[in-house]
C-alpha cells in the first residue's frame, strides 16, 4: 500500500466529516480527562496512604500517678511498658513525652490561637507513650496488647483520620470512573457512527476497488486510521488539560492543604504516569471500536 494514497484518504475522510471528527476529538477529550481524573485519585490516594503510614504512631496516654511523680519514666509500671513496647515486634520507636514535654508540644501546635493557649496552660496535661508502628495493620495487635496495662489511662489512633481520607479518594476515584465509562460510551457511539458514515460517503470507491482486487485491509486501513488520528488529537486535548488543571484548579482547590501536608501534592511525574496510561487506552479504544464497526457494517 502506497503511503502517499494512504494518507490522502485518511486526509480527505477528516474533511469529509468535519463536524463529526470534532465531535469525536472532543468526546474523546473529555472521556480520557475524567479517566486520567480518576487515576489521578488513585495516585492521591496510595500516596496519601503511604504518606500517613509513615508517621501512622498509636499515643497511650498515662494516668494521673506516671504523669505527675515520674517525669523521667524510671520506675514502675512507667519503665516497665516503655521497656516493653520497645522490644514489641512490629514497634519502630517509641517515644515518651512527660507533662512538661506535652505541654511545650501543646503551645507550639496552637501558637497562632492565645486563648488556647492560655487554656492548655492552665489545663494539666497527661504523659504519654507514642508507638510508631512499620504499618498500621499492627494497631489492633499493640491496642490488644497494651490498652489494659498498669498505668495507661487512653489510647488514641490516626487511623481512623486515614481511613476516612481515603474512603473520599475512593469515592471521588469511583465518581470520576462512572462518568469517564458515560463518555467512553458516547465516544465508541461517535466513533462507530464516523466510520459508518465514512464509509457511506465512499462506498464507490471503495467498491471500485474492491473490483480490481484490493484486499478488504486495503480498503478498510484509511477508516481505522481516521480514528486512530482523531483520537490521538482527543488524547493529547486530555493531557493538556490535567497540565492546566492542575495549577489551576488542583492546586488552587487543595492548596492550603499541600501546604500544611494534609495530602500529598500532585506532581509532573503523576500527570506523566497518567498520561502514558490514557493515551495508549484511548488509541487502542478508538481502533478496536473502529474495526469492529467496519466488520459489522461494511461486509464487502
Amino acid at each position: 500500500m502506497r503511503a502517499s494514497f494512504l494518507f490522502s484518504e485518511v486526509g480527505t475522510g477528516l474533511r469529509r466529516n468535519v463536524t463529526m471528527t470534532v465531535a469525536m476529538i472532543l468526546t474523546t477529550a473529555v472521556s480520557l480527562a475524567m479517566l486520567g481524573g480518576g487515576l489521578l485519585s488513585v495516585r492521591m490516594a496510595d500516596k496519601t496512604e503511604q504518606y500517613f503510614t509513615g508517621r501512622l504512631e498509636v499515643r497511650f496516654y498515662l494516668d494521673e500517678n506516671i504523669s505527675a511523680n515520674d517525669p523521667d519514666c524510671a520506675t514502675d509500671p512507667c519503665r516497665s511498658l516503655l521497656a516493653d513496647m520497645k522490644n514489641t515486634s512490629g514497634v519502630v520507636s517509641v517515644q515518651f513525652l512527660n507533662r512538661a514535654a506535652a505541654l511545650e508540644e501543646a503551645k507550639k501546635l496552637f501558637a497562632d490561637q492565645p486563648e488556647m493557649v492560655q487554656y492548655i496552660s492552665e489545663t494539666p496535661l497527661p504523659a504519654s507513650m507514642r508507638v510508631k508502628m512499620t504499618d498500621g495493620d499492627q494497631y489492633e495487635r499493640i491496642y490488644d496488647r497494651y490498652h489494659a496495662r498498669a498505668g495507661v489511662r487512653t489510647v488514641a489512633n490516626d487511623r481512623e483520620f486515614v481511613d476516612r481520607l481515603l474512603r473520599l479518594f475512593d469515592g471521588l476515584r469511583n465518581a470520576a470512573f462512572g462518568l469517564a465509562v458515560v463518555m467512553a460510551l458516547a465516544a465508541l457511539l461517535l466513533i462507530a457512527n464516523m466510520m459508518q458514515i465514512a464509509a457511506f460517503t465512499r462506498r464507490t470507491e471503495v467498491g471500485i476497488m474492491r473490483l480490481v482486487g484490493a484486499t478488504r485491509w486495503y480498503t478498510q486501513l484509511p477508516f481505522l486510521l481516521e480514528a486512530v488520528v482523531a483520537a490521538v488529537a482527543g488524547s493529547v486535548l486530555a493531557i493538556l488539560g490535567l497540565l492546566i488543571a492542575r495549577p489551576l484548579v488542583i492546586d488552587r482547590a487543595l492548596g492550603p492543604l499541600f501546604d500544611s501536608n494534609v495530602f500529598p501534592r500532585i506532581t509532573g511525574d503523576d500527570i506523566a504516569t497518567v498520561a502514558l496510561t490514557i493515551a495508549p487506552v484511548g488509541v487502542l479504544v478508538a481502533a478496536v471500536a473502529a474495526y469492529g464497526t467496519l466488520r459489522y457494517y461494511v461486509r464487502e
